[in-house]
């Protein structure tokens, strides 16, 4: 007999939906049925309830450890960095007493990623926390203590969970009250959300279940994209950055400009890289070769992964300029744009591109 994964009926949304799928992904519950229900009688005749119950206990079994943290009895850390309390065994335990439960509604619930995450977790997170490992180990073909899969979890958590976590739990990407200058309605939650049934559709539990398994391909489909980039184009673009950040000095003597060997994804890796090496925040410019049109690429450093925000754009009297008026107004020859707001420019060699960069570090 299939086992059986249980989440709520009615509405749904993209934490169990995502839940669900990444516990299909597991050998557990790999072919396991999606039963949806609020009925209390029911759902403690399943195997593992995402998103209701009110319970997080992924350890919940007759005889079981618990993985929890912050909580008194602590013994010695798992393997999952989690803290690994005694064997229990429950007294008269029935079947129903083997379900894990991973529900986030219940009144002092706190859990969070770890690994410098803080965001409340969702059902999602909840799930991958306790089976990502395997679950992107599977999908990169890896042993699940590899270095390289720990890498990948971590920062699929960072480049995808963490957002569905987050914004399940109304928490802003923002700490300001101000209104946001724009809606974006276009994120992986809002488009589950919109899978709904609407109000003039048939909303019936056989109708909400077929448009439930669409969600589950859905955020399932974006997730198993998630790690197929993080594994095989944003890990292996570390070492490049790396050895951008060791040749610097060779760009300028600053130290501020690198220049990619290789473009690749460079973003982020170069955050990290900084903090490791103790220059955090000092690089200012990134140079590299646009593959298509051979030619040369200065771009601002974010302020922050994700921020449009530069910490030094390129000069104002340059940008929204092109070609031979760019030239002159630079002095520097084969220019050819810089973007209205600085934070990205061209020429057509790399040694015009480094001029450029080197001027910019000197102007407004």
């Amino acid at each position: 007999m299939a086992l059986k994964i249980g989440t709520h009926s009615g509405s749904f949304h993209c934490d169990e939906a995502l839940g669900c799928f990444l516990l299909q992904q597991t050998q557990r519950f790999a072919g396991a049925d999606v039963v949806r229900t609020r009925d209390p009688e029911v759902i403690k005749t399943l195997d593992v309830v995402v998103d209701v119950g009110g319970v997080y206990d992924p350890g919940k079994r007759c005889t079981y450890r618990r993985f929890r943290h912050h909580q008194r009895g602590f013994v010695q850390l798992s393997a999952t960095g989690m803290l690994l309390l005694p064997q229990t065994t429950i007294p008269n335990c029935s079947p129903a007493a083997e379900a894990l439960r991973f529900d986030h509604h219940q009144r002092g619930f706190g859990e969070v990623f770890g690994h410098g995450f803080n965001t409340k977790l969702s059902s999602a997170g909840l799930v991958y926390k306790h089976f990502g490992r395997e679950i992107v180990a599977s999908a990169m073909q890896l042993p699940a203590d590899h270095a390289d899969v720990q890498t990948v979890w971590l920062q699929v958590y960072r480049s995808f969970l963490e957002a569905v976590d987050a914004i399940d739990n109304g928490v802003n990407q923002w700490d300001s009250d101000a209104l946001p200058k724009y809606m974006n309605n276009t994120h992986l939650s809002a488009r589950v959300g919109r899978l709904n049934p609407d109000w003039n559709e048939d909303a019936s539990d056989e109708a909400t279940m077929q448009r439930f398994k669409q969600a589950m391909q859905l955020t399932g489909s974006e997730f198993l994209e998630a790690v197929q980039y993080a594994a095989k184009s944003w890990l292996p673009a570390r070492s490049h950055v790396k050895e951008a950040l060791d040749q610097r000095l060779q760009v300028h003597p600053s130290g501020r400009i690198i220049k990619l060997n290789t473009f690749c994804p460079w973003k982020e890796h170069l955050y990290d890289l900084e903090a490791e090496i103790g220059i955090a925040g000092q690089i200012l410019y990134c140079l590299y070769e646009d593959d298509r049109e051979k030619k040369w690429r200065i771009q601002a450093v974010g302020v922050a992964p994700g921020s449009f925000d530069s910490r030094k754009a390129l000069p104002a009297p340059w940008r929204g300029l092109r070609d031979a008026e760019l030239s002159a107004a630079s002095g520097i020859p084969g220019c050819v744009f810089v973007h209205a707001s600085g934070f990205i420019g061209g020429n057509d060699t790399l040694e015009g591109a480094v001029a450029m960069a080197a001027k910019a570090l000197d102007m407004e």
